[in-house]
């Protein structure tokens, strides 16, 4: 029997005439996720992708690392064998003595899709009469159609096709189908949840990260670093661009009410990441903010932040709690990184009492002191520019 993976995709059948491109860049997706491992075969047939060829490899491993690509919905480690009924059920046996070696289990159903209706069984026939094969060489077993412990699919194709397991997938659409976007990176808990599910709906993302050296220390950079390496993991390569904001900070500190400080900052920001964006053909903008989490954050103060940019901002986490932030950070394993201890630009020269209902227009006019296009032009003369890669 060879040992086969069938990937599963959900929103990508539902595409009409631009579903062969999804689905393609789907599969290069799939080739570039599984590249060190060599001689795969991927392809696509009946709405489903095949991994073949698996040669030595781990086809666990394999189906693991591929259930992290954005668009699979899930993934199944299989059998395949000839759509022949005495050879199903022998390995279909195979199988649950396998498990139930690994592991006592007291039920089971055989759940059966004929999708080849050339077959001469039907489905429930099918089920029917593996289900009795394994009945009758197991002892102990039973049969629970509704809450089995282990179910055993049988997937008659062009071959036929065994499984037990689905390893589910993040969905989504496949990267880089849906344009691109700059993420505004900080060494928090937010942003990097916030860049993961916009790639995970298909959008190629780049990243910019702030900060205020030396009022924050090499360490801070290096955790950003760290944080984008592990979003590459499921995206590309993620270019980062890193600003030195200190300068501007000083000018705002010296410059407008304490009360603006934060939300100016922040505006300062937008604009030096909206010159970034469009210098590389970035579409829109991509922050981590949730509504009412801190004051920079209210409605108020984000319909400041948007005035500074004509780019659409992105905000996936605005109607998110921190409870459930946190568990997708701890699910994407961002988690960990994110809460090192180390500074972050956003808390030099905090105000004592942050304006929480700011005004444009005061803003506006406490921003008049500022030589925005010099400052803007210092910090980005001595930006760098890295490409993360995964780990």
């Amino acid at each position: 029997m060879e040992k086969v993976i069938i990937v599963r995709y959900g929103e990508v059948s539902l595409k009409g005439i631009n579903r062969p491109y999804f689905e393609d860049t789907l599969i290069k997706n799939l080739k570039r996720a599984l590249r060190k491992y060599e001689g795969l075969t991927i392809f696509k047939k009946d709405s489903r992708i095949y991994i073949e060829n698996l040669g030595s490899a781990d086809p666990i491993q394999i189906a693991a690392e591929a259930s992290k690509v954005f668009g699979v919905v899930s993934v199944s480690v299989a059998s395949k064998l000839d759509s022949d009924l005495e050879q199903i059920k022998a390995a279909a046996l195979e199988m649950v003595s396998q498990k139930l070696a690994a592991g006592y289990f007291p039920s089971f159903k055989v759940e059966t899709k004929r999708a080849d209706k050339s077959f001469h069984l039907q489905s429930q026939e099918i089920s029917k009469m593996v289900g009795g094969f394994i009945l009758k060489h197991s002892a102990g077993l039973k049969v629970d159609v509704h809450r089995p412990a282990l179910t055993v699919y049988v997937e008659i194709r062009d071959y036929a096709y065994l499984y037990t397991d689905k390893i589910p997938g993040f969905g989504g659409m496949p990267y880089a189908t849906n344009g691109k976007a700059l993420l505004l990176l900080s060494g928090g808990i937010d942003s990097p949840v916030a860049g993961w599910l916009m790639a995970k709906r298909g959008v190629e993302v780049e990243a910019v990260h702030f900060h205020s050296y030396p009022f924050t220390s090499e360490r801070a950079k290096e955790k950003v670093i760290s944080l984008a390496r592990i979003i590459a993991e499921y995206c590309r390569v993620i270019k980062l661009h890193i600003v030195n904001l200190l300068e501007i900070q000083q000018a705002i500190r010296a410059n407008c009410p304490e009360e603006y400080f934060t939300i100016i900052s922040r505006r300062y920001m937008m604009f030096i990441a909206e010159k970034i964006a469009v210098q590389n053909e970035c579409s829109g903008l991509i922050t981590g903010e949730s509504l009412g989490q801190v004051a920079s954050q209210t409605i108020q103060s984000l319909a400041v932040t948007n005035a500074a940019v004509d780019l659409p901002i992105f905000r996936p986490l605005i109607g998110m709690d921190k409870s459930e932030i946190t568990g997708l950070a701890q699910k994407i394993g961002t988690y960990e990184t994110s809460i090192l201890p180390y500074e972050d630009c956003c808390t030099v020269f905090l105000p004592k009492r942050p304006a929480l209902k700011p005004r444009l227009e005061k803003i506006l006019k406490a921003e008049t002191g500022l030589d925005r296009e010099t400052l803007i032009k210092n910090a980005l003369d001595k930006m760098e520019v890295f490409s993360i890669k995964p780990y």
